[in-house]
């Protein structure tokens, strides 16, 4: 194998790991929107969990108590 075949071999696996890790930096940055999505999701849950657990608690009704047909 020649110099200048050995260079063109190596510039084109060059280019497949650079466009491999654009392709995979992608990949982390939407994976990255997604979990704060998923987090900011989760947080309203709980608040609203919460809300609920409050009101039951206001009104008297024991949130943390079986109920009576166990």
């Amino acid at each position: 194998m020649s110099d200048a075949s050995k260079l063109e071999d190596l510039e084109i696996r060059l280019a497949h790991f650079e466009r491999m890790v654009d392709d995979l930096s992608d990949v982390a940055a939407r994976q990255a929107r997604e979990i704060e999505r998923l987090k900011a999701r989760l947080d309203e849950a709980d608040r609203t969990l919460g809300d609920v657990a409050d009101a039951l608690d206001r009104a008297g009704t024991p949130v943390h108590q079986k109920p009576p047909h166990y």
